[in-house]
């Protein structure tokens, strides 16, 4: 199974139904893309919890007046299907409202970062 795939869905389903607080299991990929996620403001505080011999990751998702901040979040590369660009072709998401978080070899950045450092590299997902 696609491990980030289950992430994105799970932010997706929680945001749907208005629930405070995501919890996924923990992974080093994850971790950093929910903290790329946090500094574009669009999930809140993110920690790491023991649940038992597990570690778990927790997410605080962001609503404005109930409606939730990530309106739609979708997994762009995926293992059957790796989806590399150069810095020249990093996708816009929805004209720059909306953020792609890029796996380049400086670590994972904004589309908004990798175009400004001239860096291209895989594109995980997308965020609006």
């Amino acid at each position: 199974m696609d491990q980030i795939a289950n992430m994105v869905t799970s932010i997706k389903n929680a945001s749907a139904a208005r629930l405070p607080v995501v919890c996924v299991p923990y992974s080093k990929l994850k971790h950093q893309i929910a903290e790329v996620l946090r500094k574009e403001g669009m999930i809140g505080p993110v920690s790491v919890a023991e649940e038992g011999p597990q570690r778990v990751l927790e997410m605080v998702l962001i609503y404005q007046d109930t409606v939730p901040v990530i309106n739609d979040i979708q997994r762009v590369s995926k293992p059957s299907r790796r989806w590399y660009v150069r810095h020249d072709e990093i996708p816009h998401v929805l004209s720059g409202i909306g953020i792609a978080v890029i796996s380049t070899s400086k670590g994972l950045m904004t589309d908004k970062e990798a175009r400004r450092q001239k860096i291209g590299g895989e594109v995980i997902c997308k965020v609006w």
